[in-house]
């Protein structure tokens, strides 16, 4: 049975450019830190990197800081939280590596940080005008631009965030390699101490092969966005969720109104459990989910939707479709078929 991979918001293939990076990489004989010749060679993949990078999300090289995941990016940010004094606050709606933070609820201090992501990764809607938050009086922002980077341009407002994070498997690059981006004229300060490695702001030898991986990944990425590649996947898109429509008037396009990714479908069927969705289709042969790949394996609502406002029946019964450039129509007709099938039995079932 031919598998259908539709979850590219919780990990992306690896691609060529990436696969072949880092095949390279890996005769790079020398530490980044030596001052050797081989060492030179190592840093110099580095520092391609760091340009690649720079370029997909429209920063300067130098503030670009490598790190393992998104996730550690966003704990170095926050850790700043503690040399500048007042709190880090997300919003219920951000992603677990933000979210555990937060230390308190959202409006009563401003001091500190703010997260505000670029694009939810469960629902794929997008900030106004699909712009990256900047900071504002009396508080900065960290932005998560995982999901936007690589799919839609990655544009800021007037004013730029303090940092922004993102990672490398989001976008066709290597899992375990992530970045922080620095806007802010202050050095972070190092959770990981040791060597001094990444201008002392993170110290450990550099992943080079998952970092020439990122850079090679970021590079072709920022060029299938500016080749208009994800407009195709945006049309594939309102084919599955007519097609699914014309099976359910009860399903709900969480978002369908507002600015979203181009690849990203979270439908709420009532009634019908998500995780048992998830599993019907992935007999299927179709892999989707049922929110973000950090907390779906957990059996409970997704925290976005409830946040959201849905209750926890209807948030309960989200699955969330995310396509990606080598998606084809006939993956999104053959998905949605297959899901029409189920549901009329669900409803045979539920009669």
């Amino acid at each position: 049975m031919k598998r259908v991979y539709l979850d590219h918001n919780a990990t992306t293939p690896l691609r060529a450019e990436a696969r072949s990076a880092m095949t390279a990489a890996m005769d790079v004989v020398g530490n980044p830190s030596s001052v050797h010749a081989e060492g030179r060679a190592a840093k110099m993949l580095v520092e391609r990197a760091r340009v690649q990078v720079a370029q997909l999300v429209g920063c300067k090289p130098q503030q670009v800081v490598f790190t393992s995941s998104a996730t550690e990016a966003a704990a170095l940010a926050v850790a700043q939280k503690a040399r500048h004094g007042g709190v880090f606050t997300a919003l219920p709606t951000e992603h677990d590596c933000l979210g555990v933070w937060s230390d308190k609820a959202p409006g009563r201090d401003l001091r500190g940080l703010v997260a505000i992501s670029a694009a939810n990764s469960e629902t794929g809607i997008m900030r106004a005008g699909a712009r990256v938050a900047g900071s504002g009086a009396g508080y900065s922002t960290i932005c998560d631009i995982t999901q936007m980077a690589g799919k839609v341009p990655v544009i800021y407002e007037d004013v730029t965030p303090s940092y922004a994070i993102l990672s490398a498997h989001k976008l066709g690059g290597p899992k375990g390699i992530g970045a922080l981006i620095n806007f802010t004229a202050d050095d972070p300060l190092p959770i990981l101490r040791g060597g001094g490695q990444e201008m002392n702001r993170r110290s450990g030898t550099e992943n080079i092969t998952g970092i020439a991986g990122f850079g090679a990944a970021a590079e072709a990425a920022a060029r299938d966005v500016a080749t208009g590649r994800w407009e195709e996947i945006a049309y594939f898109r309102s084919i599955l969720e007519k097609t699914i429509a014309s099976f359910s008037d009860q399903t709900i396009f969480v978002g369908k109104g507002d600015v979203r990714l181009p690849n990203t479908t979270c439908m709420l069927t009532p009634g019908w459990k998500g995780e048992t969705q998830v599993m019907q289709m992935d007999l299927a042969g179709f892999a989707v989910s049922a929110g973000s790949a950090c907390s779906s394996g957990k059996v409970k609502a997704s925290k976005v939707l409830l946040g959201m406002g849905y209750d926890e029946a209807a948030a309960g019964s989200a699955i969330r479709v995310s396509l990606g450039l080598g998606t084809t129509q006939d993956d999104v007709m053959g998905f949605a078929q297959a899901w029409g099938a189920r549901f009329e039995k669900h409803q045979r079932r539920a009669a």
